[in-house]
Protein backbone atom coordinates (compact mmCIF):
# COMPACT_ATOMS: atom_id res chain seq x y z
CA UNK A 1 0.00 0.00 0.00
CA UNK A 2 1.14 3.56 -0.67
CA UNK A 3 2.60 5.41 2.48
CA UNK A 4 -0.24 7.88 3.49
CA UNK A 5 1.31 11.27 2.86
CA UNK A 6 0.88 13.67 6.29
CA UNK A 7 0.56 17.39 7.03
CA UNK A 8 3.55 19.21 7.22
CA UNK A 9 5.05 20.03 10.77
CA UNK A 10 3.31 23.08 11.95
CA UNK A 11 0.21 22.93 9.84
CA UNK A 12 -3.21 22.25 10.31
CA UNK A 13 -7.02 21.47 8.56
CA UNK A 14 -10.09 23.44 9.77
CA UNK A 15 -12.22 20.68 10.07
CA UNK A 16 -16.34 20.92 8.88
CA UNK A 17 -16.75 20.66 12.19
CA UNK A 18 -14.52 22.96 12.75
CA UNK A 19 -15.56 25.65 10.24
CA UNK A 20 -18.84 27.08 11.81
CA UNK A 21 -16.35 28.93 14.98
CA UNK A 22 -14.06 30.38 11.91
CA UNK A 23 -17.37 31.65 10.13
CA UNK A 24 -18.79 33.32 12.95
CA UNK A 25 -15.75 34.89 13.94
CA UNK A 26 -15.02 36.11 10.51
CA UNK A 27 -18.80 37.04 10.04
CA UNK A 28 -18.24 39.02 12.96
CA UNK A 29 -15.25 40.84 11.46
CA UNK A 30 -17.17 41.56 8.87
CA UNK A 31 -19.84 43.50 10.13
CA UNK A 32 -17.78 45.40 12.64
CA UNK A 33 -15.75 46.83 10.31
CA UNK A 34 -18.24 47.68 8.20
CA UNK A 35 -20.01 49.44 11.50
CA UNK A 36 -16.48 51.34 11.61
CA UNK A 37 -16.02 52.18 7.90
CA UNK A 38 -13.46 50.28 7.55
CA UNK A 39 -12.80 48.50 3.67
CA UNK A 40 -11.27 45.19 3.02
CA UNK A 41 -8.16 44.92 0.90
CA UNK A 42 -6.56 41.83 -0.05
CA UNK A 43 -2.84 41.84 -0.51
CA UNK A 44 -0.40 38.95 -1.74
CA UNK A 45 0.62 36.32 0.58
CA UNK A 46 4.18 36.15 -1.17
CA UNK A 47 6.13 39.01 -1.46
CA UNK A 48 9.79 40.02 -2.07
CA UNK A 49 12.07 39.39 0.85
CA UNK A 50 13.31 42.82 1.07
CA UNK A 51 10.05 44.18 1.87
CA UNK A 52 9.92 42.63 5.48
CA UNK A 53 13.90 43.19 6.21
CA UNK A 54 13.41 46.96 5.62
CA UNK A 55 9.97 46.95 7.60
CA UNK A 56 10.41 44.33 10.45
CA UNK A 57 14.35 45.02 10.83
CA UNK A 58 16.98 42.57 10.08
CA UNK A 59 17.55 41.80 14.14
CA UNK A 60 14.20 40.41 14.62
CA UNK A 61 13.68 37.29 15.67
CA UNK A 62 10.89 36.75 11.98
CA UNK A 63 13.89 37.97 9.89
CA UNK A 64 16.88 36.33 11.90
CA UNK A 65 15.02 33.03 12.35
CA UNK A 66 11.30 32.78 11.31
CA UNK A 67 11.11 33.83 7.68
CA UNK A 68 9.98 31.41 5.16
CA UNK A 69 11.83 32.55 1.97
CA UNK A 70 13.47 31.03 -0.66
CA UNK A 71 14.61 32.00 -4.51
CA UNK A 72 12.39 31.49 -7.58
CA UNK A 73 13.36 30.37 -11.01
CA UNK A 74 13.97 34.01 -12.16
CA UNK A 75 16.33 34.01 -9.17
CA UNK A 76 13.98 36.79 -7.20
CA UNK A 77 14.67 36.68 -3.06
CA UNK A 78 10.49 35.58 -2.07
CA UNK A 79 8.96 35.63 1.49
CA UNK A 80 6.17 33.52 2.37
CA UNK A 81 4.33 36.57 4.37
CA UNK A 82 5.00 36.68 7.99
CA UNK A 83 2.59 39.43 9.02
CA UNK A 84 -0.06 41.67 7.02
CA UNK A 85 0.81 45.06 7.52
CA UNK A 86 4.08 45.42 5.06
CA UNK A 87 1.93 43.96 2.42
CA UNK A 88 -0.55 46.72 3.07
CA UNK A 89 1.88 49.43 3.15
CA UNK A 90 3.44 48.26 0.21
CA UNK A 91 0.49 48.00 -1.79
CA UNK A 92 -0.81 51.38 -0.70
CA UNK A 93 2.56 52.72 -2.16
CA UNK A 94 2.36 50.96 -5.22
CA UNK A 95 -0.95 51.60 -6.17
CA UNK A 96 -0.73 55.00 -5.47
CA UNK A 97 -3.89 54.97 -2.68
CA UNK A 98 -2.19 57.17 0.24
CA UNK A 99 -2.60 60.27 -2.55
CA UNK A 100 -6.20 60.46 -0.61
CA UNK A 101 -4.56 61.06 2.28
CA UNK A 102 -6.93 59.16 4.57
CA UNK A 103 -7.36 55.44 4.61
CA UNK A 104 -9.14 53.03 6.65
CA UNK A 105 -8.73 49.12 5.82
CA UNK A 106 -8.96 45.58 7.04
CA UNK A 107 -7.88 41.92 5.68
CA UNK A 108 -7.51 38.39 6.61
CA UNK A 109 -5.93 35.34 5.61
CA UNK A 110 -3.03 32.99 6.30
CA UNK A 111 0.54 34.14 7.73
CA UNK A 112 3.63 32.03 7.41
CA UNK A 113 6.66 31.97 10.84
CA UNK A 114 9.36 28.86 11.54
CA UNK A 115 8.57 28.64 14.30
CA UNK A 116 8.77 25.84 16.76
CA UNK A 117 4.87 24.31 16.43
CA UNK A 118 3.11 24.17 19.82
CA UNK A 119 -0.32 25.23 21.05
CA UNK A 120 -1.95 28.60 19.58
CA UNK A 121 1.53 28.56 17.53
CA UNK A 122 1.66 27.78 13.73
CA UNK A 123 4.15 27.68 10.88
CA UNK A 124 0.97 28.54 8.99
CA UNK A 125 -1.46 30.51 10.76
CA UNK A 126 -4.62 33.36 10.15
CA UNK A 127 -4.81 36.37 11.37
CA UNK A 128 -7.43 39.49 10.83
CA UNK A 129 -5.68 42.59 10.14
CA UNK A 130 -6.34 46.24 10.50
CA UNK A 131 -4.84 49.05 9.35
CA UNK A 132 -5.45 53.00 9.07
CA UNK A 133 -3.55 55.63 7.47
CA UNK A 134 -3.06 59.68 8.16
CA UNK A 135 -4.54 60.09 11.15
CA UNK A 136 -1.89 61.79 13.86
CA UNK A 137 -4.00 61.80 17.02
CA UNK A 138 -4.62 59.74 19.27
CA UNK A 139 -8.22 59.45 18.35
CA UNK A 140 -7.78 57.05 16.05
CA UNK A 141 -5.51 54.83 18.57
CA UNK A 142 -8.44 54.92 20.63
CA UNK A 143 -10.71 54.25 17.83
CA UNK A 144 -8.74 50.75 16.84
CA UNK A 145 -8.72 49.66 20.41
CA UNK A 146 -12.27 50.32 20.80
CA UNK A 147 -12.87 48.30 17.26
CA UNK A 148 -11.26 45.31 18.65
CA UNK A 149 -12.73 45.65 22.37
CA UNK A 150 -16.09 45.48 20.34
CA UNK A 151 -15.22 42.74 18.25
CA UNK A 152 -14.01 40.74 21.23
CA UNK A 153 -17.28 41.61 23.19
CA UNK A 154 -19.60 40.83 20.35
CA UNK A 155 -17.60 37.31 19.93
CA UNK A 156 -18.92 36.95 23.86
CA UNK A 157 -15.29 36.86 25.14
CA UNK A 158 -14.10 36.86 28.57
CA UNK A 159 -10.63 37.04 30.78
CA UNK A 160 -9.07 39.26 28.60
CA UNK A 161 -6.97 42.16 29.81
CA UNK A 162 -5.80 45.11 27.96
CA UNK A 163 -2.27 46.02 28.05
CA UNK A 164 -0.87 49.73 26.89
CA UNK A 165 2.18 51.07 26.36
CA UNK A 166 4.08 53.72 24.75
CA UNK A 167 7.58 53.74 22.68
CA UNK A 168 8.01 56.89 22.14
CA UNK A 169 9.67 58.64 19.35
CA UNK A 170 12.67 56.65 17.17
CA UNK A 171 15.12 59.55 18.69
CA UNK A 172 13.88 58.35 22.60
CA UNK A 173 13.86 54.82 21.64
CA UNK A 174 17.30 55.05 20.30
CA UNK A 175 18.47 56.98 23.90
CA UNK A 176 16.60 54.57 25.69
CA UNK A 177 18.15 51.47 23.57
CA UNK A 178 21.68 52.80 25.01
CA UNK A 179 20.40 52.69 28.54
CA UNK A 180 18.69 49.56 28.17
CA UNK A 181 21.39 47.64 26.69
CA UNK A 182 24.50 49.14 29.67
CA UNK A 183 21.88 47.97 32.15
CA UNK A 184 21.73 44.59 30.88
CA UNK A 185 25.68 44.14 29.77
CA UNK A 186 25.96 45.18 33.27
CA UNK A 187 24.68 42.05 34.58
CA UNK A 188 25.05 39.79 31.12
CA UNK A 189 26.05 36.63 33.41
CA UNK A 190 21.99 36.81 34.65
CA UNK A 191 20.55 36.55 31.02
CA UNK A 192 18.97 33.65 29.92
CA UNK A 193 20.14 32.40 26.14
CA UNK A 194 18.09 34.76 23.65
CA UNK A 195 18.67 37.67 25.70
CA UNK A 196 22.29 37.48 25.38
CA UNK A 197 21.79 37.48 21.34
CA UNK A 198 19.56 40.28 21.75
CA UNK A 199 21.61 42.51 24.10
CA UNK A 200 23.88 44.38 21.66
CA UNK A 201 21.14 43.90 18.25
CA UNK A 202 17.36 44.60 19.62
CA UNK A 203 17.75 45.03 23.55
CA UNK A 204 14.07 45.63 23.76
CA UNK A 205 13.10 42.24 22.95
CA UNK A 206 14.51 41.47 26.56
CA UNK A 207 11.77 42.80 27.60
CA UNK A 208 9.41 40.60 26.09
CA UNK A 209 11.18 37.82 27.14
CA UNK A 210 8.77 34.74 29.14
CA UNK A 211 11.21 33.14 31.26
CA UNK A 212 10.32 33.11 34.79
CA UNK A 213 13.61 33.50 36.10
CA UNK A 214 14.19 36.60 34.40
CA UNK A 215 11.91 38.44 35.65
CA UNK A 216 13.43 40.06 38.32
CA UNK A 217 15.95 41.39 36.62
CA UNK A 218 13.19 43.10 34.00
CA UNK A 219 11.95 45.02 37.16
CA UNK A 220 14.47 46.29 37.64
CA UNK A 221 15.42 47.82 34.19
CA UNK A 222 14.99 51.44 33.18
CA UNK A 223 11.43 52.24 32.11
CA UNK A 224 10.63 53.80 28.73
CA UNK A 225 7.65 56.15 30.24
CA UNK A 226 9.82 57.41 32.02
CA UNK A 227 11.71 59.18 29.20
CA UNK A 228 9.01 59.93 26.96
CA UNK A 229 9.25 63.56 25.12
CA UNK A 230 6.47 65.89 25.91
CA UNK A 231 4.22 65.18 22.67
CA UNK A 232 4.94 61.55 23.09
CA UNK A 233 3.61 61.14 26.80
CA UNK A 234 0.57 63.88 26.04
CA UNK A 235 0.14 61.60 23.32
CA UNK A 236 -0.28 58.60 25.59
CA UNK A 237 -2.04 60.58 28.04
CA UNK A 238 -4.70 61.43 26.09
CA UNK A 239 -5.71 57.91 24.28
CA UNK A 240 -5.88 56.42 28.07
CA UNK A 241 -8.37 59.64 28.72
CA UNK A 242 -10.62 58.59 25.31
CA UNK A 243 -10.46 54.51 26.90
CA UNK A 244 -11.39 55.78 30.28
CA UNK A 245 -14.41 58.08 28.94
CA UNK A 246 -15.27 55.19 26.76
CA UNK A 247 -15.46 52.85 29.95
CA UNK A 248 -12.65 50.16 28.41
CA UNK A 249 -10.49 49.08 31.54
CA UNK A 250 -6.65 49.15 30.45
CA UNK A 251 -3.63 48.22 32.49
CA UNK A 252 -0.19 50.80 31.59
CA UNK A 253 2.57 47.87 31.27
CA UNK A 254 5.93 49.92 31.26
CA UNK A 255 7.76 46.60 29.84
CA UNK A 256 5.74 45.81 26.89
CA UNK A 257 7.07 46.18 23.47
CA UNK A 258 6.43 44.64 20.26
CA UNK A 259 8.74 42.43 18.52
CA UNK A 260 8.65 44.41 15.07
CA UNK A 261 11.36 47.21 14.20
CA UNK A 262 8.78 50.30 12.88
CA UNK A 263 6.47 50.65 16.21
CA UNK A 264 5.90 54.08 17.48
CA UNK A 265 4.51 55.74 20.57
CA UNK A 266 1.61 53.77 21.00
CA UNK A 267 1.23 49.58 21.38
CA UNK A 268 -0.77 47.26 23.05
CA UNK A 269 -2.46 43.69 23.85
CA UNK A 270 -5.65 42.11 24.15
CA UNK A 271 -4.08 39.21 26.35
CA UNK A 272 -5.77 35.75 28.17
CA UNK A 273 -4.70 33.50 31.15
CA UNK A 274 -6.52 30.56 29.44
CA UNK A 275 -4.02 29.52 26.48
CA UNK A 276 -0.93 29.20 28.51
CA UNK A 277 1.88 30.68 26.91
CA UNK A 278 0.61 32.33 23.91
CA UNK A 279 -1.55 34.73 26.14
CA UNK A 280 -1.97 37.43 23.30
CA UNK A 281 -4.69 37.23 21.14
CA UNK A 282 -4.74 40.71 19.38
CA UNK A 283 -1.83 43.12 19.37
CA UNK A 284 -0.74 46.14 17.44
CA UNK A 285 0.10 49.78 17.50
CA UNK A 286 1.57 52.58 15.89
CA UNK A 287 4.01 53.24 12.75
CA UNK A 288 4.51 56.67 12.04
CA UNK A 289 7.64 56.02 9.83
CA UNK A 290 7.42 53.02 8.14
CA UNK A 291 5.59 54.40 5.12
CA UNK A 292 8.05 56.37 4.35
CA UNK A 293 10.42 53.54 5.16
CA UNK A 294 9.05 51.80 2.05
CA UNK A 295 9.05 54.43 -0.05
CA UNK A 296 5.89 56.53 0.12
CA UNK A 297 5.54 60.12 1.38
CA UNK A 298 5.57 60.72 5.00
CA UNK A 299 2.03 59.27 6.45
CA UNK A 300 1.41 58.14 9.74
CA UNK A 301 -0.24 54.82 10.66
CA UNK A 302 -1.45 52.34 12.85
CA UNK A 303 -2.63 48.78 12.96
CA UNK A 304 -3.25 45.53 14.65
CA UNK A 305 -3.68 41.99 14.35
CA UNK A 306 -5.82 39.18 15.85
CA UNK A 307 -4.89 35.57 15.84
CA UNK A 308 -7.39 33.54 14.38
CA UNK A 309 -6.47 30.30 15.90
CA UNK A 310 -6.50 31.71 19.55
CA UNK A 311 -9.82 33.29 19.17
CA UNK A 312 -11.19 30.09 18.24
CA UNK A 313 -9.19 27.76 21.19
CA UNK A 314 -11.04 30.90 23.29
CA UNK A 315 -14.60 30.44 21.64
CA UNK A 316 -14.04 26.83 22.85
CA UNK A 317 -12.38 26.97 26.18
CA UNK A 318 -15.33 29.43 26.95
CA UNK A 319 -17.84 26.81 25.88
CA UNK A 320 -19.08 29.93 23.07
CA UNK A 321 -22.16 28.54 21.64
CA UNK A 322 -21.60 29.19 18.48
CA UNK A 323 -24.30 29.72 15.43
CA UNK A 324 -23.92 26.13 13.10
CA UNK A 325 -25.54 27.09 9.56
CA UNK A 326 -27.59 24.03 9.96
CA UNK A 327 -30.02 23.14 6.77
CA UNK A 328 -33.68 24.27 7.28
CA UNK A 329 -35.04 22.22 4.70
CA UNK A 330 -34.17 18.18 4.16
CA UNK A 331 -35.85 16.81 1.07
CA UNK A 332 -36.68 12.95 1.65
CA UNK A 333 -37.09 11.12 -1.81
CA UNK A 334 -38.83 7.61 -2.55
CA UNK A 335 -38.20 6.11 -6.43
CA UNK A 336 -36.85 6.94 -9.24
CA UNK A 337 -39.22 9.23 -9.71
CA UNK A 338 -39.28 11.06 -6.61
CA UNK A 339 -35.40 11.98 -7.30
CA UNK A 340 -36.03 13.30 -10.76
CA UNK A 341 -38.98 15.44 -9.08
CA UNK A 342 -36.91 16.38 -6.47
CA UNK A 343 -33.86 17.82 -8.38
CA UNK A 344 -36.28 20.09 -9.77
CA UNK A 345 -38.27 20.87 -6.58
CA UNK A 346 -34.97 21.73 -4.63
CA UNK A 347 -33.72 24.21 -7.57
CA UNK A 348 -37.50 25.80 -7.68
CA UNK A 349 -37.74 26.16 -4.03
CA UNK A 350 -33.51 27.71 -3.84
CA UNK A 351 -35.03 30.04 -6.89
CA UNK A 352 -37.68 31.59 -4.52
CA UNK A 353 -35.72 31.55 -1.66
CA UNK A 354 -32.19 32.37 -2.57
CA UNK A 355 -31.56 32.32 1.16
CA UNK A 356 -32.99 28.72 1.78
CA UNK A 357 -30.82 26.00 3.28
CA UNK A 358 -31.81 22.73 1.57
CA UNK A 359 -30.20 19.71 1.47
CA UNK A 360 -31.56 16.71 -0.82
CA UNK A 361 -31.25 13.28 -0.02
CA UNK A 362 -28.37 11.66 -2.15
CA UNK A 363 -27.25 7.99 -2.48
CA UNK A 364 -30.86 6.72 -1.75
CA UNK A 365 -31.96 5.00 1.04
CA UNK A 366 -34.81 3.50 2.12
CA UNK A 367 -37.25 6.25 4.51
CA UNK A 368 -36.20 4.99 7.97
CA UNK A 369 -32.62 5.94 6.78
CA UNK A 370 -33.46 9.03 4.99
CA UNK A 371 -35.63 10.29 8.24
CA UNK A 372 -32.36 9.88 10.14
CA UNK A 373 -29.90 11.71 7.65
CA UNK A 374 -32.41 14.74 8.03
CA UNK A 375 -32.35 14.45 11.72
CA UNK A 376 -28.80 14.32 11.70
CA UNK A 377 -28.74 17.31 9.51
CA UNK A 378 -30.26 19.54 12.08
CA UNK A 379 -32.94 20.90 9.15
CA UNK A 380 -35.98 21.69 10.91
CA UNK A 381 -38.83 20.62 8.06
CA UNK A 382 -38.44 17.50 5.76
CA UNK A 383 -40.16 17.25 2.36
CA UNK A 384 -41.23 13.57 1.67
CA UNK A 385 -41.82 13.65 -2.62
CA UNK A 386 -42.49 10.06 -3.35
CA UNK A 387 -44.75 7.97 -5.35
CA UNK A 388 -47.85 8.12 -3.17
CA UNK A 389 -47.45 11.81 -2.91
CA UNK A 390 -46.49 12.43 -6.70
CA UNK A 391 -49.76 10.16 -7.99
CA UNK A 392 -51.59 12.87 -5.88
CA UNK A 393 -49.33 15.70 -6.97
CA UNK A 394 -48.69 16.76 -3.66
CA UNK A 395 -45.40 17.01 -1.36
CA UNK A 396 -45.62 16.10 2.67
CA UNK A 397 -44.44 18.25 5.37
CA UNK A 398 -43.43 16.78 8.37
CA UNK A 399 -41.37 18.86 11.43
CA UNK A 400 -38.39 17.11 13.06
CA UNK A 401 -37.99 19.51 15.85
CA UNK A 402 -41.42 20.33 16.75
CA UNK A 403 -44.43 18.04 17.76
CA UNK A 404 -46.76 19.06 15.45
CA UNK A 405 -48.98 18.07 12.78
CA UNK A 406 -47.60 16.75 9.62
CA UNK A 407 -49.38 18.25 6.61
CA UNK A 408 -49.51 17.85 2.74
CA UNK A 409 -49.54 20.77 0.15
CA UNK A 410 -50.12 20.90 -3.56
CA UNK A 411 -46.75 20.44 -5.21
CA UNK A 412 -47.33 23.42 -7.19
CA UNK A 413 -47.80 25.60 -4.24
CA UNK A 414 -45.31 24.07 -1.92
CA UNK A 415 -42.80 27.27 -2.66
CA UNK A 416 -45.12 29.38 -1.08
CA UNK A 417 -45.93 27.29 1.85
CA UNK A 418 -42.32 26.63 3.10
CA UNK A 419 -41.76 30.19 2.82
CA UNK A 420 -44.87 30.79 5.15
CA UNK A 421 -43.69 27.97 7.88
CA UNK A 422 -40.18 29.11 8.05
CA UNK A 423 -40.53 32.98 7.80
CA UNK A 424 -39.09 33.59 4.64
CA UNK A 425 -41.98 35.43 2.73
Amino acid sequence: MSKIIEPLRGVHDVLPAQAPAWQYLERSAREVFAAYGYEEFRVPIIEQTQLFKRSIGDFTDIVEKEMFSFIDQGEDHITLRPEATAGVVRAMISNGLLRENRLKVWCMGPMFRRERPQAGRYRQFHQIDAEAFGFEGPDIDAEMILLSARLLRRLGLTRIKLLVNSLGTPTVRAAYRERLTAYFAAREAELDADSKRRLHTNPLRILDSKNREMQPLIAGAPALLDELDPESKAHFDALCAHLSDAGVAYHVEPRLVRGLDYYTRTVFEWTTDLLGAQSTVCAGGRYDGLVAQLGGADTPGIGWAMGQERIVMLLEKQSQAVPAERPQVYLVLGGERGEAEGLKLAERLRDVHPGLRLQMNLGGGGFKAQFKRADKSGAELALVLAEDELARGVAAIKWLREERAQEECPIDAISERVGLLLGLN
